[in-house]
């Protein structure tokens, strides 16, 4: 099981296919390898609302930061059998530094580690 250090909230829009909802989302930091971060990015969007603008396997998050972020429904094609909210998520090890992790996600400003 994986050890967050800190989870955070966000609030931010979800785009699917140019048509974009606001959602909100929540941001897990653990240390990776060496000195780097890795941040989990987990949201909740509603099974209907994704089927109904074409979604498949993925859209896009428009972080609270203004950054777009891939985010993916990872168990294959959405199908209308589906439960009522499915969860997308995405994953970033690019964080090398505090002030790199603070400028990508500001949704851990005032969280405490």
């Amino acid at each position: 099981m994986e050890k967050h250090i800190v989870k955070a909230d966000g609030n931010g829009a979800i785009d699917v296919n140019g048509q974009v909802s606001p959602v909100t989302y929540t941001v897990g930091l653990k240390r990776g390898k060496g000195r780097s971060y890795e941040v989990d990015i987990r949201l909740m969007a509603p099974r209907n609302w994704l089927l109904q603008r074409g979604f498949e396997q993925d859209a896009v998050l428009v972080t609270q930061s203004g950054a777009r972020i891939p985010v993916y429904h990872d168990d294959g094609r959405l199908d209308p059998a589906d439960t009522i909210s499915i969860e997308l998520t995405a994953r970033d090890d690019s964080c090398t530094s505090e002030v790199d992790l603070m400028r990508k996600n500001p949704e851990f400003d005032g969280a405490d580690a």
